[in-house]
């Protein structure tokens, strides 16, 4: 999938990579599960070739963007239309929705509360359910956007800046350490995040009480 999105990018103009870039995380935002982070590090990666012409930063701030406006447009659903909303979701697609799902989420809001909003950016599950249970939640407006913000900004700048060094060291670390020493480098980098996401998960699945989500 990563490959056949990459090979999609390059065969479109810049604007189109930006609006791309905007669409797929503005949407996967306000709660549709789409590959938000798998097409803003494939449209960063292309930065890092000049003949595509792709402007990493503006490959970031289409993804802030879409991330703090989609956010938003899922907290609005979500205040509207409440809990209900996500539980019915839940049973239509389980698999993205379904009721481990929604309770992960809203533990994390019950132990955390808006900081949440942040740290859900960093964690798929979270990152789609984090705007609409914030609404459901009854968060307020005032402490949801900053926060929302933020995490946009940390998420979207942080992963484009990584992967756009990543991508520019690539190439000489390939003539010091050959492909062996790039692998290395990469597996290590995946375990790292994979050793966070888990923790995070952890800290969640146990019990205890935590602050309100407003």
């Amino acid at each position: 999938m990563c490959r056949v999105i990459a090979d999609w990018l390059q065969a479109i103009p810049p604007l189109a990579v930006y609006l791309t870039v905007l669409g797929v995380v503005g949407i996967e935002s306000l709660g549709i599960p789409l590959p938000g982070e798998v097409v803003l590090v494939s449209a960063t990666l292309m930065a890092t070739r000049p003949e595509l012409a792709i402007s990493a930063v503006w490959v970031a701030g289409a993804a802030l963007v879409g991330a703090v406006v989609g956010d938003s447009i899922g907290y609005a659903i979500g205040r509207r239309y409440g809990i209900g909303l996500l539980q019915a979701a839940g049973r239509r697609f389980p698999k993205h929705f379904g009721p481990a799902h929604l309770g992960l989420a809203e533990r994390a809001f019950a132990r955390w509360g808006v900081v949440t909003v942040i740290v859900g950016r960093f964690v798929a599950l979270l990152r789609i359910l984090a705007g609409p249970l914030a609404g459901a939640l009854k968060m307020p407006y005032r402490k949801f956007m900053p926060a929302n913000f933020v995490g946009g900004l940390l998420w979207t700048v942080g992963t484009t800046a990584a992967v756009y060094a990543l991508g520019i060291a690539a190439e000489t670390w390939l003539k010091r350490f050959s492909w062996a020493g790039l692998v290395v480098a990469v597996v290590v980098g995946l375990v790292v995040g994979l050793l966070v996401k888990k923790r995070v998960i952890g800290l969640l699945a146990q019990p205890g009480e935590g602050a309100p989500a407003s």
